[in-house]
């Protein structure tokens, strides 16, 4: 009898679970419609978001192409870009933007030199070389550098850079009768505080690609015999190559696009662009006279727009053929 209950009572607990897991197991055939819809539905937000993105880009670029073609077609292609005299407002205008054109380029070309060594091999020192305590102060300084208004930044150019400029221009130009000494504010006082700008950007995306190279590459490499620096250089850094591009990308943006702490430290006159000479970028030109440019003036400063805009759409298309590349090659 004892034997027949405990069978009874195995079976209706047997028969409770099979019910249980019955309510609690769900059918996948079941939630397709839902599932479907919820698919229709995402798919549907992905492509809006996706047509407005380019939908931007094609706006801004049909913006600036109407707004600055004008000036270029009435002055002249030829005239404009390779005319090194900007005075629109003598009684013989001239809307010449070679100086402007040659100052971005050269001056975003040596911030860019200063700037990028030292921020890949900042984002080296975090990600391979320092200890952990050490990362941890490091890096947060490197993020609060990046939340420092670009304004603030010229200030400390102001303050800091240019006396040092002038002392140093004062030394060099010592006696000199042709030299129009600029009280620091020239086109090296720029590049340098253009090369402290660019540097919370290339290292904390640099960071972000070295973190993501897998350990076992490091581990196989030193298995290998190689020395933690031959690691580093040949290992480590190849294989994050597509991440740090992307991060000198986005510094040479940072930089070409720059106005407010230029405009601050860079004197904002239309000169060659030598280190000890005031000048003027693309970005400061357009800020400096928006405010009082009226009819052909006005234009003008919108081509420069488009000259700026051109510039970085340059920028990002030779970027990416060098990323095919390296990613055809890898």
């Amino acid at each position: 009898m004892d034997n027949t209950n405990v069978v009874t009572a195995k079976r209706t607990v047997a028969s409770n679970n099979a019910e249980g897991e019955k309510k609690m197991s769900f059918s996948i055939k079941g939630g397709n419609k839902a599932k479907n819809i919820t698919e229709l539905i995402m798919e549907i937000i992905f492509i809006v978001c996706a047509f407005v993105a380019v939908a931007a880009v094609l706006a801004i670029s049909a913006y600036m192409i109407f707004s600055g073609a004008p000036a270029l077609m009435e002055v002249g292609i030829v005239d404009m870009l390779f005319n090194p005299v900007w005075a629109p407002t003598a009684s013989t205008s001239s809307f010449g933007i070679a100086y402007i054109v040659l100052t971005s380029i050269i001056g975003t070309a040596f911030a860019i030199l200063i700037g990028v060594p030292v921020a890949v091999l900042t984002a080296v020192f975090i990600s391979e070389v320092a200890s952990k305590p050490v990362a941890a102060v490091v890096k947060p300084a490197v993020e609060l550098l990046a939340g420092i208004p670009s304004v603030v930044y010229g200030l400390m150019g102001l303050l800091m850079i240019n006396p040092l400029m002038y002392k140093l221009e004062l030394a060099i130009f010592e006696g000199s009768e042709t030299h129009q000494f600029t009280g620091g504010a020239n086109m090296a006082a720029a590049v340098l505080v253009l090369a402290v700008m660019i540097l919370p950007t290339v290292i904390n995306v640099s960071l972000t690609s070295l973190r993501a190279v897998p350990v076992s590459m490091r581990q196989a490499s030193l298995a290998l015999g190689a020395t933690p620096v031959q690691t580093i250089f040949r290992v480590t850094l190849p294989a994050a190559r597509s991440g740090v591009i992307t991060a000198i990308v986005l510094g040479v943006g940072r930089a070409i696009g720059e106005a407010m702490a230029i405009l601050l430290v860079a004197g904002n006159a239309v000169n060659a662009p030598l280190p000890f000479n005031s000048v003027r970028f693309l970005t400061t030109g357009i800020v400096s006279e928006m405010s009082y440019s009226s009819g052909l003036h006005r234009q003008a400063l919108f081509t420069i727009g488009l000259v700026l805009f051109v510039f970085i759409m340059i920028i990002n298309i030779i970027i990416n053929k060098l990323l095919e590349g390296g990613a055809e090659n890898d």
